[in-house]
Protein backbone atom coordinates (compact mmCIF):
# COMPACT_ATOMS: atom_id res chain seq x y z
CA UNK A 1 0.00 0.00 0.00
CA UNK A 2 1.34 3.48 -0.61
CA UNK A 3 0.85 6.39 1.40
CA UNK A 4 1.49 10.01 1.64
CA UNK A 5 5.29 11.18 2.54
CA UNK A 6 6.31 7.33 1.05
CA UNK A 7 9.48 7.62 -1.31
CA UNK A 8 8.56 5.94 -4.45
CA UNK A 9 10.25 4.13 -8.04
CA UNK A 10 8.87 5.18 -11.49
CA UNK A 11 7.60 2.57 -13.08
CA UNK A 12 7.90 3.88 -16.69
CA UNK A 13 9.39 6.61 -18.37
CA UNK A 14 7.74 10.24 -18.56
CA UNK A 15 10.18 12.02 -21.21
CA UNK A 16 8.37 15.33 -21.07
CA UNK A 17 9.79 16.09 -17.57
CA UNK A 18 13.47 13.48 -18.57
CA UNK A 19 12.28 10.74 -16.10
CA UNK A 20 13.27 7.35 -16.62
CA UNK A 21 12.04 3.94 -14.81
CA UNK A 22 13.67 4.24 -11.73
CA UNK A 23 13.78 7.35 -10.49
CA UNK A 24 12.43 8.10 -6.84
CA UNK A 25 9.70 10.51 -6.06
CA UNK A 26 7.76 11.61 -2.38
CA UNK A 27 3.87 10.99 -2.73
CA UNK A 28 2.61 14.78 -1.32
CA UNK A 29 -0.92 13.62 -1.52
CA UNK A 30 -3.61 10.45 -2.07
CA UNK A 31 -6.72 10.55 -3.46
CA UNK A 32 -9.56 9.05 -1.48
CA UNK A 33 -9.77 5.81 -4.66
CA UNK A 34 -6.47 4.91 -2.57
CA UNK A 35 -5.22 4.25 -6.27
CA UNK A 36 -4.20 7.98 -7.83
CA UNK A 37 -1.22 9.91 -6.15
CA UNK A 38 0.36 13.37 -6.57
CA UNK A 39 4.26 12.59 -6.90
CA UNK A 40 6.69 15.25 -6.59
CA UNK A 41 10.32 14.38 -8.32
CA UNK A 42 13.36 16.67 -7.27
CA UNK A 43 16.85 17.35 -7.93
CA UNK A 44 18.99 16.72 -5.27
CA UNK A 45 19.46 19.99 -4.49
CA UNK A 46 15.60 20.11 -3.95
CA UNK A 47 14.29 21.88 -7.12
CA UNK A 48 11.16 20.47 -8.04
CA UNK A 49 11.60 18.81 -11.46
CA UNK A 50 7.32 17.84 -11.54
CA UNK A 51 4.42 17.70 -9.94
CA UNK A 52 2.61 14.52 -11.60
CA UNK A 53 -1.02 13.05 -10.86
CA UNK A 54 0.06 9.33 -11.04
CA UNK A 55 -1.89 6.19 -10.89
CA UNK A 56 -0.61 2.73 -8.75
CA UNK A 57 0.86 1.46 -12.11
CA UNK A 58 3.20 3.77 -12.76
CA UNK A 59 5.00 3.90 -8.88
CA UNK A 60 5.54 1.04 -6.90
CA UNK A 61 7.62 1.18 -2.95
CA UNK A 62 10.57 1.26 -2.80
CA UNK A 63 11.96 -1.96 -1.18
CA UNK A 64 14.92 -2.28 1.48
CA UNK A 65 17.69 -3.41 -0.33
CA UNK A 66 17.88 -1.11 -3.50
CA UNK A 67 20.53 1.37 -3.57
CA UNK A 68 20.52 4.34 -4.91
CA UNK A 69 21.75 6.30 -8.11
CA UNK A 70 22.78 9.05 -9.76
CA UNK A 71 21.99 10.36 -12.61
CA UNK A 72 22.20 13.62 -14.85
CA UNK A 73 18.73 15.66 -15.63
CA UNK A 74 18.30 14.96 -19.27
CA UNK A 75 15.49 17.03 -20.63
CA UNK A 76 13.93 17.15 -24.11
Amino acid sequence: MIRELDTVVLTRDIPEYGLTIGDIGAVVHTYQDGTTFEVEFVTAEGKTIALLTLVATDIRPMRSREILHVRELALA
